[in-house]
């Protein structure tokens, strides 16, 4: 998938959820922008995750973030690839160890807009998430990559406990309506 297809699935995408709605044309203004796939691009760039289910829809793959110190679903820059859901799988298997997964839907699951606080020598800027729906074996091994503390199976009913961010309770909301 490039930027073209890229902006006609994100033109597209529909979502019951009004606070992921108004995200629709910020992403859109985004992709005008040449170097958008590109972590230089400030104040915000495009980055792919991906929301990992077990087999019955009652866990979720998490990673306790090294640098943000939350738990989270695997993802991370797109580093100059237009094909994010390539990007979100690739971050998936590095975050996570995981090798086998399977794509629930090829289209776009969630979008999200959200800040990344300063680091060192990088300011604040705004992490444009492109999400996908897929599945894993959770009895596949899992590894905790340098860039986590941990990586988890959460039952979906014990969630909050971990994370309680409306986007993330939103992914979560997502999987109980299909």
């Amino acid at each position: 998938m490039d930027r073209a297809n890229l902006v006609k699935r994100i033109t597209f995408y529909t979502t019951p959820f009004p606070e992921e709605e108004k995200f629709i044309p910020l992403f859109l203004d985004l992709l005008k922008s040449e170097r958008c796939f590109h972590r230089d691009q400030l104040p915000g760039h495009i980055t792919g995750s991906t929301w990992i289910v077990n087999k019955d829809r009652t866990k979720v793959l998490l990673v306790h973030h090294a640098k943000l110190n939350r738990w989270l679903q695997p993802g991370g820059h797109a580093d100059g690839e237009e094909n994010i859901l390539n990007v979100a799988l690739r971050e998936a298997e590095e975050e996570t160890g995981v090798k086998n997964f399977t794509v629930l839907q090829n289209s776009i699951f969630d979008l999200d807009i959200h800040t990344i606080p300063v680091r060192k020598d990088f300011p604040e800027h705004q992490h444009y998430d492109i999400r996908y729906l897929i599945e894993a074996d959770e009895n596949d091994p899992i590894i905790v990559s340098e860039e986590s503390h941990d990586v988890k199976w959460i039952a979906l009913s014990n969630l909050e406990t971990y994370n309680d961010e409306p986007s993330i309770l939103r992914l979560k909301k997502k999987i109980t309506l299909n």
